[in-house]
């Protein structure tokens, strides 16, 4: 990547030398001559627009001198954070580390606990004011506002604002808590959701490619539908269906992100928005109009199950679980489309559910320096020219599914509602896709969903 950039630079310094060539030259006009812009002051607005994104990329914290005195500092996530050297950029990191640690006088500790017991444990510590780590991994569903409404959790904003070391979205968007910035994150890649089809499958049904839909700007929740029930098919004519269009019977949580809406908004229920009733409407309607394959009685895995079993051409689900799915399926081309834009949508859309990211106890010692610290290891020039991209030309075999999932990722849609333990999701959604009208489901809900918001924001 970076080759390219540097015949990228030569190619342009190629081309100026080349039209400063010409233009002193007997036989054509100059490149000057034949602009209606003043040569002066193009060069000038260049290069205040060149400077101003300079700044904005290129915000770093003034170098710090201090010394740690030997300490230990430790960060505790669910998983072991050490630094690997697999790629360029974490070898960067890594010597990075290495330096501010002599620099600085201090050791990086890196604790991974179970993710099973990890909430329990950690929560527990926080709450003790003796916490586990200097820099910990929560859960945004359980962090905030609980915790934070606890001050157990330090502000972070005013030591993030580095957009090349620090997840500016993470900070300023969401884990944001009455005005402040709580969490922080080096990863500039999102979560990428979306619609997982079978390529082979819809090749061979005669299906109008899925990709199209997308060129056009029509891949939609009736184009959707309507793909669903075209690959409906019974191909033997046995009397049976034995193709199916979608795997999934009920993708609420796709259905809110891609229509810019949620079940929830900070300390309310939004049952009630026109956007939320549109996107539980699209579901039960996948549901009354029996469009996606039939159970037979298996749990949350069945979909993916069904999707494998190459009869299926659509799967909604996450991206880490494509290598699977191209494991359990090798003879099969699979693509990736973005889940379709709802009627209320302005773009396509991942979401999160269950978001996280790292904090600074309110207990832990100099949250300034472990931020400079935190901001120093990241704060380098990658090799890549986006987030996750070794990962995307990995699991992806065509450019197209590469751009679908890039822009999916870059409009993350994180969802709340799991925030609340006494939120009846599943029940609020399985009367939908049992058949009570969404009219029916959402007078009933509204006043217990707003009463579970209440149980953890409190009552005003």
């Amino acid at each position: 990547m970076r080759n390219r950039k540097m015949m990228m630079l030569l190619c342009t310094l190629m081309l100026v030398l080349s039209a400063c060539s010409n233009g002193g030259s007997k036989g054509g006009p100059s490149t000057a001559a034949v602009t209606e812009t003043k040569p002066e002051t193009a060069a000038t607005d260049t290069e205040n627009k060149g400077a101003e994104k300079e700044s904005e990329q290129s915000y770093k914290t003034p170098d710090m001198d201090f010394d740690l005195g030997g300490r230990t500092i430790k960060v505790v996530s669910w998983w072991d954070m050490t630094i690997p050297e697999d790629n360029p950029d974490n070898i960067q990191r890594k010597k990075n580390l290495e330096e501010l640690q002599k620099k600085h006088n201090f050791k990086m500790e890196y604790v991974a606990i179970d993710y099973g017991e990890y909430q329990q444990k950690v929560t527990a510590s926080l709450l003790a004011g003796e916490p586990l780590g200097d820099i910990v991994r929560l859960g945004k569903n359980y962090t905030i506002p609980t915790l934070v409404k606890q001050d157990l959790l330090a502000p972070v904003d005013e030591y993030t604002k580095n957009p090349a070391a620090f997840n500016q979205n993470v900070t300023n968007q969401y884990m944001q808590y009455n005005g402040r910035g709580y969490g922080f994150t080096e990863n500039q890649a999102n979560l990428v959701q979306g619609i997982f089809y079978n390529r082979t499958l819809m090749s061979k049904l005669g299906l109008k490619p899925l990709q199209d839909y997308v060129n056009e700007d029509s891949w939609n929740w009736d184009t959707f539908l309507q793909v669903a029930k075209e690959a409906n098919k019974d191909t033997n004519n046995d009397g049976k269906l034995d193709s199916w269009g979608l795997a999934n019977p009920s993708p609420l949580e796709f259905a809110l992100a891609s229509n810019e809406t949620s079940l929830t908004k900070e300390n309310k229920q939004n049952l009630e928005d026109p956007k939320t009733t549109e996107a539980l409407n699209f579901i039960s309607r996948i549901a009354t109009e029996k469009i996606a394959r039939p159970t037979e009685g298996g749990d949350w895995t069945e979909p993916g199950q069904f999707f494998r079993q190459g009869n299926t051409l659509m799967y909604a689900g996450a991206l880490h679980e494509l290598s699977g799915i191209k494991k359990d399926m090798p003879d099969v081309d699979i693509g990736f489309v973005p889940f379709p834009k709802g009627p209320s949508a302005s773009a396509y859309h991942s979401y999160e559910g269950l978001y996280q990211s790292l904090f600074i106890p309110k207990a832990a010692k100099d949250p300034d320096k472990l931020l400079y610290i935190w901001e120093k290891i990241n704060d380098i020039d990658s090799m890549y020219d986006y987030p996750d991209q070794a990962t995307y030309e990995t699991l992806f075999t065509k450019e197209e599914d590469i751009n679908n999932a890039k822009e999916v990722a870059a409009n993350l849609a994180v969802l709340d509602h799991g925030t609340f333990p006494n939120l009846k999701f599943y029940d609020f959604l399985g009367e939908i896709v049992g058949g009570t009208s969404v009219s029916t489901v959402v007078e009933k809900y509204k006043a217990p969903f707003q009463a579970a918001i209440d149980e953890v924001y409190g009552s005003k």
